[in-house]
């Protein structure tokens, strides 16, 4: 073994990160002395300033190895030894970890020992916008046609030798945007880095896609030096914006100077982000000249294809998790999950069923499949028919040659990776059948989901196992072919965007199966807001966290590897519900008397001290013979009092036991063959006893006989406006102070831990639904995480304004003009004029008198706008696209509706009026598209020149990028209706392929060797542009 071998080495780590008081910066990495990767043995870093930088270092002697591996996490020390979850490691609680993950350091060979390796670190956060194509989507789909690179570090032939009196430095930066033909260059203002010519630029190496290194020899009196990286494509040179960057040699006076310097420099600093768009449209939505009744998975294909023909490289979809739990079209609901593993059998291509086989359907078979698409072939979906023919139909197919597929090795391979939920979920199946319930509570003895019960039920052989296995059959060829789509939208470059519910059914395999992770007794909802002025109950059991973080979320983990499967993004369904969701009590039936958990109520001692004393009195409805008199009418009054309530004092009355609860009073019978006078009457008494039981203003705490919340607008009952104005003004306080201020430090520490371990759990890119009542601390936390919001130009997110701006969207977001939980375009316009005329005026800039309907001339306008805008996601609605075109947009805009939030149960069951190969026919409609994608710098020209048979095969990227803060080009599109809409809000200067951003005014060199900087670089900028 050489000398050189058996040496020490010091290596100084250092990375600058603005930290709070109480915040360190760890340094994990590979090796005992490193702390073997584990953040609870990793080493606490020290902290200087350097000017206005807060820098963190370690410097630590480690033996020679040919390379290290660590990462950097910001934590705090934990509080107290109660704290626990996967962010606690240790006595270190981790509040985030760099985003570049974990790096490596290679040493060169040769040192004699003692040497000192300076590592310099660019901390990545997760919000900078190439961290997010680290995620799937891009790596897995949009940039998959780039050839990968896993070659480590610099080969032998590019090092270079270390010398006395010099530095041997080693640059890396990072790009996931570059295409095949371009290179990464650095330059700089000494003469290795060809003191900012251009034609003397030194050339990186690509290593470890998408990281690329170049070293040069520095003699020690050449530092400082400032350098950029540029990117050298076929159309010319690209300089990253910014000031330069800066190597110095150690600021520490214990750390000499280096025989080696490694600056990992983050990312290429690009001027223009990637832009994409994509359309939305839920899976039973869909129809092709194939499909049976609903929309199926291999659907996806068609719809693929036509994404791709347009320049559109995502398609978002409702969640398709099956919802059989009532055998009703109730079941349509796509969030109410019976399992969050099983696949919905609605989507099963019964016509693809022996394909893997590579035998066809039997005549008879063939005839009564071709029968069933012709009689289903509706304007809607008819859930209920649709399912018992599939379910039967699959039935006989299986029957007849299941056998085979159970058999084979691509169905035992599949069993054997999905046993731990699958077994659980066909056993929870035969029960619900056998039982004529989902309601596993009322199962007796099979009530617990306990491994004994599944072993026992799902044992092969027993008397129920064909049963059993026909569950397998269907769910194996549900995985079979949404994996097909999956691959095939990948292959042509689509990204296909899943979703995740916030809640499970309470009738559903996981809570049979794993109770103590659910709060059965309470509800998930919504509070009160514009549309829904009671709120929401969605009937879903709300999350014990507690036990869900005390084995690492491992529930949530296994949910979102196995959607991981098909998807390379996904939406988290009211992502508020992990910052605080709405609980609400298990006899509530609105959304009402619900309050925020976690929250910090209010205390008996707080209500006190601000002279609320009485508070008894303001915890129960207020009912007074008047309000029953004003509620009734005086006709009816004394009867409803005499049967629903008792009296409680002079004048007053409280509600009977027997009818209480909100349940209680929705479940007051109307009897058969009532006349309509009686049902009438019936449902007006449901109605004003449910607004006397709401009429409270503080709401107990189901778990502190001392807490309070105040019910939400409690300002609007007349409990509070019977109460002193003293009394009501401490009230008032108090409740705004409960739903804005108060809450804020809870509900930041509560969404932080718990989303991260989300995002750990795949690599998918997130984005989170974040619309409603939304709290302060939830646009930061999601910009911390890098999870992109949703904006809905309709539901404007500031306050006072009727109407969002998506020229001033944040990058990472998505916007879409509409979305399934509101109605489409066309419709919501048609809906109120007077909005409509606001609008037209208001955010189309749009001058003489507003169109009446919502023509295809008001929906390209609108389009164009979230099209231009800067998100890094534009997603439309489907039925929003189809209205660019008269004939598609033939359909009633009504009819075009997915969901309607204020119906609780509604049916989910629209379908799309043409079909998909009539869609990828009209030539016509899908230039348009494209050619708003382009104009918008969404998709490249390709798009409209394969679409004119001027090229081959798209399948491609779609890679469009924007300026920093802007929105790209300045468009004026005369929009045919005697108006001329803006839909630009900025112009770039210098938007070619080669261009080169004006150099900013340069500051005073820092020190000697830097002044020729700015000469440098604006030699740089006229030889990119080729112009003075």
């Amino acid at each position: 073994m050489a000398a050189w071998q058996q040496a020490s080495v010091t290596l100084h780590f250092s990375v600058a990160y603005p930290t709070q008081w109480g915040q360190s910066i760890l340094l994990a990495g590979s090796g005992a002395l490193l702390g073997g990767l584990q953040w609870a043995q990793a080493r606490q870093m020290s902290c200087h300033h350097e000017k206005d930088v807060l820098v963190w270092e370690a410097t630590i002697v480690l033996p020679w190895k040919p390379c290290y591996t660590y990462r950097y996490a910001l934590a705090r020390q934990k509080d107290d030894d109660t704290a626990m979850g996967p962010s606690v490691h240790g006595s270190w609680v981790i509040e985030k970890e760099d985003a570049a993950g974990e790096r490596t350091v290679y040493l060169p060979e040769g040192l004699q020992g003692g040497e000192l390796v300076e590592v310099v670190d660019t901390w990545v956060e997760r919000a900078h916008p190439a961290a997010l194509m680290a995620s799937a989507a891009f790596t897995k789909v949009l940039f998959s046609h780039k050839p990968l690179v896993r070659v480590g570090g610099l080969p032998d032939s590019q090092r270079v030798a270390i010398a006395p009196g010099e530095t041997v430095v080693r640059l890396q930066v990072a790009d996931f945007q570059l295409e095949g033909a371009e290179a990464v260059l650095v330059t700089g203002g000494i003469p290795q880095l060809g003191n900012w010519q251009p034609d003397q630029m030194l050339r990186l190496t690509e290593t470890h896609t998408p990281c690329w290194e170049a070293e040069l020899r520095v003699p020690y009196s050449c530092f400082p030096f400032t350098y950029k990286y540029a990117i050298q494509s076929p159309d010319g040179l690209v300089l990253e914006v910014g000031e330069p960057r800066l190597a110095c040699l150690p600021a520490s006076a214990s750390v000499g100077a280096p025989t080696v310097m490694v600056r990992h420099d983050g990312y290429f600093r690009r001027d223009r982000h990637w832009r994409g768009a994509g359309v939305a449209v839920p899976v039973f939505s869909l129809r092709t000249t194939e499909s049976v009744g609903v929309g199926e998975f291999l659907d996806l294909m068609p719809l693929v294809d036509l994404a791709d023909r347009c320049g559109l490289r995502l398609i978002q979809v409702l969640p398709v998790n099956d919802t059989c739990v009532y055998g009703t079209w109730w079941d349509s609901y796509p969030y109410s999950t019976l399992s969050v593993h099983a696949l919905h059998p609605q989507y099963l291509a019964l016509r693809d069923l022996l394909a893997e086989e590579g035998q066809e359907l039997p005549h008879d078979l063939a005839a009564e499949l071709h029968k069933a698409r012709r009689e289903l072939d509706g304007s809607v979906v008819d859930y209920t028919a649709t399912m018992a023919f599939k379910m039967s139909f699959v039935k006989k197919v299986y029957d007849r040659y299941g056998r085979n597929t159970l058999q084979s090795p691509g169905f035992t391979a599949w069993f054997e990776a999905n046993a731990e939920w699958l077994r659980p979920y066909a056993a929870f199946c035969f029960l619900r059948d056998i039982f004529q319930t989902a309601e596993h509570w009322r199962w007796g003895c099979l009530s617990s989901g306990s491994d004994e019960v599944v072993d026992r039920l799902t044992r092969p052989g027993g008397e129920h196992y064909t049963r059993i296995q026909l569950t397998y059959y269907i769910q194996y060829h549900l995985h079979r072919q949404l994996l097909q789509a999956s691959c095939y939208a990948a292959s042509r470059r689509v990204v296909l965007k899943g979703d995740l519910p916030i809640g499970v059914d309470k009738r559903s395999v996981d809570t049979w199966r794993s109770p103590g992770l659910f709060r059965m007794d309470k509800s998930t909802g919504a509070p009160p807001d514009a549309f829904s002025p009671t709120g929401q109950n969605w009937g879903f059991p709300t999350y014990d966290w507690a036990a869900m973080a005390a084995d690492g979320y491992a529930w949530w983990r296994s949910r979102l590897a196995h959607l991981g499967q098909y998807f390379t993004a996904y939406r988290i369904d009211h992502v508020l519900g992990f910052f605080r969701i709405w609980e609400v009590p298990g006899n509530c039936v609105t959304g009402l008397l619900g309050y925020f958990r976690p929250s910090k109520p209010l205390t008996r001692s707080e209500l006190e001290q601000r002279g609320c004393w009485d508070v008894e009195r303001m915890t129960k409805p207020y009912i007074t013979e008047q309000l029953v008199r004003q509620t009734f009418g005086p006709e009816r009054a004394e009867v409803v009092a005499a049967t629903y309530m008792l009296e409680d004092g002079p004048g007053r009355y409280r509600l009977r036991p027997a009818y209480s609860s909100e349940a209680a009073i929705m479940a007051i019978p109307i009897r058969p063959n009532s006349p309509d006078w009686l049902e009438r009457e019936v449902r007006e008494t449901r109605a004003g006893l449910m607004k006397l039981r709401q009429n409270v203003v503080l709401l107990p705490d189901p778990e502190d006989p001392d807490a309070f919340h105040p019910r939400f607008n409690l300002m609007a009952t007349s409990s509070y406006a019977a109460l002193p104005a003293p009394v009501r003004a401490a009230l008032r306080h108090m409740h705004d102070d409960y739903l804005f201020r108060r809450q804020e430090d809870t509900w930041r520490a509560s969404a932080l831990s718990k989303l991260p371990a989300l995002q750990g759990a795949c690599d998918m890119l997130v984005c989170g639904e974040d619309l409603g009542f939304v709290p302060a601390c939830v646009p930061p936390v999601m910009k911390e995480l890098g999870l992109l919001g949703l904006r809905i130009q309709r539901m404007a997110t500031e306050q006072g304004k009727e109407f969002n701006n998506p020229g001033a969207y944040p990058y990472l977001t998505v916007a879409s003009p509409s979305c399934h939980d509101v109605t489409p375009l066309r419709a919501w316009y048609d809906s109120d004029p007077e909005r409509a005329e606001r609008f037209y005026y208001q955010q189309l800039g749009g001058v003489g008198p507003a169109p009446p309907t919502c023509g295809p001339n008001v929906v390209r306008a609108v389009l164009q706008q979230h099209i231009n805008c800067p998100s890094m996601l534009a997603v439309f609605p489907l039925q929003d696209l189809m209205a660019l075109s008269p004939e598609l947009a033939s359909r009633p805009p009504a009819e075009e509706i997915i969901n309607d939030p204020t119906v609780a149960k509604h049916y989910w069951r629209f379908r799309i009026h043409v079909t998909l190969e009539s869609l990828l026919a009209d030539t016509d409609w899908l230039a348009t598209i494209a050619e708003m994608l382009v104009m918008g710098e969404r998709a490249p020209p390709l798009v409209l020149m394969e679409l004119d048979g001027l090229a081959g095969p798209l399948g491609g990227g779609g890679m469009a990028m924007i300026p920093d803060g802007g929105m790209g080009m300045g468009l004026g599109v005369g929009m045919g209706m005697g108006v001329e809409v803006g839909l630009g809000t900025g112009v770039y200067v210098g938007q070619g392929a080669g261009a080169v951003p004006q150099a900013s005014p340069q500051p005073p060199a820092p020190a000697a060797g830097v002044q020729a900087a700015a000469d440098g670089i604006a030699r740089l900028t006229v030889a990119a542009n080729g112009t003075p």
